[in-house]
């Protein structure tokens, strides 16, 4: 079983998809999109190895208080073995997994690399493309740049649920403190 290097995750979440969520913060990316929003999880030496089993067992554990798993990083599809063991016992569990991807999902299937195939059978909803700081989305959730696209790869989700309608905020921000004292922020990129 191979682990995977994880810069963070937040056990429940409304900022980072389609309900209540657990979002996990892979370490690592190679796509490098100029101004990402998590700089620091782009060495892929960083964060912390941990294996696919524990991080099923921290969902496991907020299962009742969430719908499904959200996967981001760094690039999620640079780990997507591990990845793939993961999301396969998340939906074992009836939770969705929702991904995002520097790649595009064209990209992604030429790779054909057997692990990137099996993340993306796993995967209910893929957000793809880079992070692009010159078009910023003010139309959609969860998304930095109108580039980005939504790919609805099962019927548990349908389009639309993406976009922001009359009255409702353009994003959800959490605050956290640790107990340390550390504020953690998610759901915006600019934080």
């Amino acid at each position: 079983m191979t682990a995977l290097r994880v810069a963070s995750w937040v056990d429940v979440t409304e900022a980072e998809g389609p309900g209540a969520r657990f979002a996990l913060w892979v370490q690592g990316c190679t796509v490098r999109c100029p101004g990402c929003c998590n700089p620091r999880m782009l060495d892929p030496a960083g964060g912390r190895a941990v294996s696919p089993a524990e991080v099923v067992r921290e969902v496991a554990a907020v299962r009742d208080r969430v719908e499904g798993v959200t996967l981001q990083g760094g690039e999620p599809f640079e780990q997507a073995a591990p990845l793939a063991e993961m999301a396969r016992a998340v939906r074992a569990l009836g939770l969705s997994v929702m991904a995002f991807s520097g790649y595009t999902l064209e990209e992604l299937r030429a790779a054909r690399d057997p692990g990137v195939a099996a993340l993306l059978a796993e995967t209910d909803l893929l957000v793809d493309g880079r992070f692009d700081r010159e078009r910023p989305e003010r139309e959609r959730r969860w998304v930095g740049s109108s580039n980005q696209r939504f790919h609805f790869l099962t019927d548990r989700y349908r389009p639309g649920i993406e976009r922001i309608r009359p009255g409702e905020p353009e994003t959800t921000v959490e605050l956290r403190i640790d107990g340390d004292g550390r504020v953690r922020a998610n759901g915006w990129p600019e934080l």
